[in-house]
């Protein structure tokens, strides 16, 4: 589970870096900066947590 959250980071950063270069998709920015957060908040939780993955 932690690679998935791992993943969906690294694409983030990935369409937020390839939209800023496009103006003309500026909302992938926004998608971008959003979906990270999630998963960021979502890999923490499961840090600070300590729940083991099955």
């Amino acid at each position: 589970m932690n690679i998935f959250l791992i993943i969906i980071i690294v694409a983030a950063i990935v369409i937020a870096i390839v939209s800023g270069l496009s103006q003309a998709a500026s909302f992938l920015l926004w998608v971008a900066i959003i979906v990270g957060l999630i998963a960021l908040i979502v890999l923490l939780f499961r840090l600070i947590s300590g729940r083991k993955a099955v």
